[in-house]
């Protein structure tokens, strides 16, 4: 029960302003231990292997700070599992892309530079439309379903263990020159841990969008993917909506020509195709939540 309840209370509080405002986000002092570390290990001839203690420092200390929260009871466990699940903030911030998009094309390019890393000063509207919908499956994955998924398998000690990792992740798990070797281990770490939420979230949105038919398709998308993880929820997520996503994009003013996924779909989506992409959220999670509360009633039955 304590893990369905978490859910209601993130989906009906979300980020609030006034609380954030005042105190530092859980998420906000992860990086900043992450960004603690960077500067102080990474450097010298040994970066790989100082990133490696450095990430199973980070992993031991979550696991031991979720064991000891969870000692405080359940209204405890609730709101901190409440507070690192991302599913109303998620699809505010996607959904407000869509909103900007209407607007105008700057707008949306400055809307959605606030939930993608790819450079768009150059985005027209179709190429802001498919950043924002890549954005929603990707994250729904990382922010969304790994997170329920590593607190259903170890409680509060695997949701702060997968956060410490995805912050790392995000933080130093580049192969630039500083970070390809110090961030190696949160990049693999990261990788094993949204190996099997990535791929039950493509399930979930192909199922709850009658695309399932397509699964072949999207596994063949998926493994061509940069990522090992994010193509999944991506491509399912391309059927899902029948638009074309990925495709051409820059990075610091280098042009990647990647592969479009899902190719024979629309390659003009607007803003009402953003929109289909936050229903498609909701839908998931409200299955993910009716499968949380019927697993614990069955549960508590037997």
């Amino acid at each position: 029960m304590t893990l369905f309840l978490a859910m209601l209370l993130d989906a009906a509080m979300g980020e609030p302003k006034w609380l954030w405002s005042r105190f530092p986000h859980p998420a906000v002092v992860m990086g900043r231990a992450v960004g603690w570390a960077d500067q102080r290990f990474n450097h010298g001839d040994q970066r790989r292997r100082n990133g490696i203690a450095t990430m199973v420092g980070l992993a031991c200390a979550a696991l031991l700070l979720g064991w000891a929260l969870s000692r405080f009871g359940p209204l405890v466990e609730i709101v901190i599992a409440a507070i690192l699940l991302a599913q109303r903030s998620l699809v505010d911030h996607v959904k407000a892309v869509g909103t900007a998009l209407r607007l105008s094309e700057g707008d949306g390019r400055m809307c959605v530079a606030m939930i993608v890393g790819r450079d768009t000063s150059d985005m027209d509207g179709p190429a802001i439309t498919r950043a924002a919908i890549e954005s929603a499956a990707e994250n729904f994955s990382d922010g969304v379903i790994a997170p329920i998924f590593w607190y259903a398998l170890l409680g509060l000690p695997g949701l702060l263990l997968y956060k410490i990792t995805n912050t790392a992740d995000s933080m130093i798990g580049y192969r630039t020159p500083r970070h390809q070797d110090f961030g190696w281990a949160a990049a693999r770490f990261d990788d094993l841990l949204n190996l099997a939420p990535a791929r039950l979230t493509a399930l979930l949105i192909a199922l709850t969008h009658g695309v399932f038919r397509h699964w072949p398709a999207i596994v063949t998308d998926a493994r061509q993917h940069r990522s090992p993880n994010a193509g999944w929820p991506e491509a399912a997520m391309a059927r899902a909506l029948n638009v074309a996503l990925s495709g051409p994009r820059s990075y610091d003013g280098e042009r990647r020509d990647y592969p479009y996924v899902h190719p024979e779909g629309r390659i003009d989506p607007g803003p009402d195709d953003i929109d289909a992409a936050t229903r498609a959220l909701w839908r998931g999670w409200s299955v993910v939540l009716a499968g949380v509360l019927i697993t614990t009633v069955l549960a508590a039955a037997f």
